[in-house]
């Protein structure tokens, strides 16, 4: 059985290029940085969890809510294919229950904080927006888009960064958790606009204070699908897992 099901809907991801030295600490055992053309991202990314089941149960008040995360990109060699993945530096939700089941056992880095979101349509665009709180402060992410969608072009930077199937969280120098995330692949929307206003210092640490002076690279807006999160795996060498 898996271990979670869900729909992940209207997903706005903003890319920005970083140096690859700023992410030495956050790469887990056993990857390595995965790179676009060259360019290392990190990306923000908020959506709504929809229809959510842990275990096959939909636990009460943990069906629908918003998350914002901040991750960036890595690849695992083997048996001579790539698997690509995402590392999540922080991932932000609004129940405490679903952090501490993520942090225990999967070893992410979940913070519950107050959230919100919106999403409205006018005339021929839809304004996805998703907002949270810490500290007193107001944090919020907005995108205007086009009402239709379309599909990803092959090999494109869209491509790229939707088209990661893999989950990784570094445990310790010599370990990482690893886990399988099966979607189809994803339609977007054409980004006509879009305002963020994060103080990525206070929300994610230091280390990324500088994105609040930098323009993302790209911003996207996807649509999404049904997701399954499998059972983790835990690297403890590159050729052994153990569960």
């Amino acid at each position: 059985m898996s271990f979670l099901k869900a729909e992940w809907r209207k997903l706005a991801i903003a890319n920005y290029i970083i140096e690859k030295d700023l992410l030495a600490d956050f790469v887990p055992f056993g990857t390595e940085l995965d790179l676009w053309n060259g360019k290392c991202f990190v990306s923000l990314v908020g959506f709504m969890f929809k229809n959510t089941k842990l275990l096959g149960i939909k636990v009460p008040y943990h069906v629908d809510f918003e998350e914002v995360n901040l991750r960036f990109y890595v690849k695992r060699l083997e048996n001579n294919a790539w698997k690509r993945g995402v590392v999540f530096i922080k991932e932000i939700v609004p129940k405490r229950a679903l952090t501490f089941v993520a942090n225990t056992v999967y070893n992410e880095n979940y913070e519950t904080l107050p959230m919100a979101h919106n999403w409205s349509e006018i005339g021929n665009s839809k304004k996805i927006e998703y907002g949270w709180k810490k500290s007193s402060l107001e944090h919020t992410f907005k995108v205007i888009a086009s009402k239709e969608s379309y599909g990803i072009v092959p090999e494109s930077e869209t491509e790229f960064i939707t088209e990661h199937y893999w989950g990784y969280a570094k445990v310790n120098d010599v370990k990482s958790n690893e886990y399988e995330v099966i979607h189809p692949k994803w339609r977007v929307y054409k980004v006509k606009d879009f305002e963020i206003d994060v103080d990525f210092g206070a929300v994610y640490g230091k280390q990324f204070e500088m994105l609040n002076s930098m323009s993302p690279h790209s911003v996207m807006l996807a649509e999404g699908s049904e997701i399954t999160v499998e059972n983790k795996r835990t690297i403890r060498t590159v050729a052994q897992y153990h569960v």
